[in-house]
């Protein structure tokens, strides 16, 4: 086989980055081709630079699968956008002759790759490597993406001291996770740390709410928590939230600002919405002349450059090998692009055609089954107000004296609660 092998990674970074370049390099080299490792994703690209590129050998892989980042670092820079970008594109790996290439990424990146196939006219065989802690990419036989396993490992541990401070100082956390669109990180971590509750857009079942919609929620469940006999708690909340949210609602909210990144979505790292809900707890509280000490944090940063644990060391350096292979035509000859996958521990190339939703003209995005064993199982083990609280004369009792309001009051309020 003739031509070398790009490597770039596009989109935030997840554990295990690393080890699907290892993987690539090694797999490659013993089979007789130069790999190029891309810098910064397709920002370079884009503007037809070629210097920022690094050729890869055996020994400088050879240790790195077991370290968190990227040494390619990575961008969310979208070639989509423009023509003259994906050209670019086009030119500069021709330029690098670069014939085959691997992307590392999430749902915007594996979007990203399939234009730039299509844009070289045969000329690029591409693999994408399905990368993201929200898991949130439609993966076959349930397999995670890569990079969500470590991520709620160590977010579960974090929140786990957060819940142990909780409890010491008689106080609330509220967490937000990481996750745009799914709420699967937040469920993951707000499961396996048995936080008292977890907040995941999918549970509201439609695109927009109102940021009082949230508080409600969170309001009664401290209610219910207090009526219990415990002041303290720790409750997830999905980042995605503040995307459903209607942009000029958060902008109104002093210290707000709403932009957008290069793909068109809200930067949620703009959004401090852990401390709006904590205002606005607080706020409530205080309108009943009750204090209630809450911390806002917000858990993603923490958990993107991790070290890898070894199911995500395992799973993608055989993501990787498959790439490759595909690559050199083991698997799915026919095809010159695809997404590469385990389905029941074997290697499985998605065509990009299948990844991309018709009705959007975007890649799928898997959202959390809220009709589930797996999400009913994490629902059943929250502090939530339930209809059953409503009906319950003692325990609505004790929650019209915690509130301090009347039983009207109570129901009319809280009631649709209930029902989410």
């Amino acid at each position: 086989m003739s031509g070398k092998v790009g490597i770039l990674v596009g989109g935030g970074p997840a554990p295990g980055i690393n080890s699907v370049i290892n993987a690539v390099t090694i797999e490659a080299i013993n089979n007789g081709l130069e790999v190029v490792g891309i810098y910064d994703g397709f920002e370079h690209l884009m503007k037809a630079q070629t210097t920022f590129v690094r050729h890869l050998t055996i020994s400088d892989v050879s240790r790195i699968h077991i370290e968190g980042g990227s040494i390619l670092r990575t961008s969310r820079a979208n070639p989509t956008k423009k023509a003259e970008d994906l050209q670019n594109v086009v030119r500069a790996l021709k330029e690098l002759q670069v014939r085959y290439l691997v992307t590392i990424g999430g749902d915007d990146t594996a979007f990203s790759a399939s234009s730039v196939m299509k844009a070289s006219n045969g000329a690029l065989r591409v693999a994408h490597v399905p990368k993201t802690i929200d898991n949130d990419l439609p993966l076959p036989g349930g397999m995670p993406t890569f990079g969500f396993e470590t991520a709620r490992h160590v977010g579960t541990e974090l929140v786990y001291n957060l819940m142990q401070d909780s409890r010491t100082t008689n106080r609330w956390y509220f967490v937000v996770v990481m996750g745009r669109k799914a709420g699967h990180l937040a469920l993951g971590i707000g499961k396996a740390a048995s936080a008292a509750l977890t907040v995941i857009g999918e549970e509201f079942r439609k695109e927009r709410i109102k940021l009082s919609e949230v508080c409600d929620l969170l309001e009664a469940a401290i209610i219910k928590r207090k009526a219990l006999g415990r002041n303290d708690g720790l409750a997830v909340i999905a980042e995605g939230i503040g995307e459903m949210i209607d942009p000029k609602e958060l902008a109104s909210i002093p210290g707000v600002v709403v932009e957008t990144d290069p793909h068109g979505h809200i930067r949620l790292s703009e959004i401090p919405l852990a401390t709006i809900l904590k205002r606005e707890i607080q706020k409530r509280f205080a309108q009943r002349d009750e204090k209630i000490n809450i911390i806002d944090v917000t858990l993603g940063y923490e958990l993107r450059c991790a070290r890898p644990t070894p199911f995500d060391i395992d799973y993608t350096r055989t993501l990787g090998y498959g790439a490759m292979r595909f690559l050199l035509g083991e698997y799915e000859e026919n095809l010159t692009g695809g997404m590469v996958c385990l389905d029941n521990g074997r290697i499985r190339i998605l065509p990009f055609e299948e990844l991309i939703d018709p009705s959007t003209g975007r890649t799928k995005v898997r959202m959390v089954d809220i009709n589930s064993e797996h999400y009913r199982v994490a629902r059943s083990y929250m502090i939530r107000l339930t209809r059953k609280d409503l009906q319950d004369e003692e325990m609505l009792s004790r929650l019209t004296r915690v509130a301090r309001i009347s039983r009207e009051e109570f129901l009319e309020k809280f009631s649709k609660v209930a029902e989410i």
